[in-house]
């Protein structure tokens, strides 16, 4: 098992089992609104230090950042397999950018 979902099986286990002064409690309590408040702040936070080349806090925010996605699967009844199936179903496949904006026009 990998740290991902043993963190995931503990956020989990704190959505069916509540522990008073628990940080992932708290965000379940506050409701999705908080949790995506969250996940918004966390990926802004790996954008400026990914823009800033500091290695150290771009590991520090997508740690947070992967933290915060976890509670959001937790959250809406969806699992890090979930993903996984999504990602292997686009395995090998082209993506088609002939209908996509330019990068510098998004």
């Amino acid at each position: 098992m990998t740290i991902l979902n043993e963190l995931f099986d503990q956020i989990n286990d704190r959505k069916t089992t509540p522990k008073e002064g628990s940080y992932t409690n708290y965000l379940f309590d506050r409701g999705l609104d908080k949790i995506l408040k969250k996940v918004g702040e966390e990926a802004t936070e790996v954008v400026i230090a990914a823009k800033n080349n500091d290695n150290a806090e771009l590991t520090s925010e997508l740690a947070d950042l992967t933290y915060h996605v976890l509670v959001l699967l937790a959250q809406q009844g969806l699992t890090p397999d979930d993903i996984a199936r999504e990602l292997e179903k686009r395995e090998g496949k082209r993506s088609v950018t002939k209908d996509r904006k330019p990068i510098d026009e998004l």
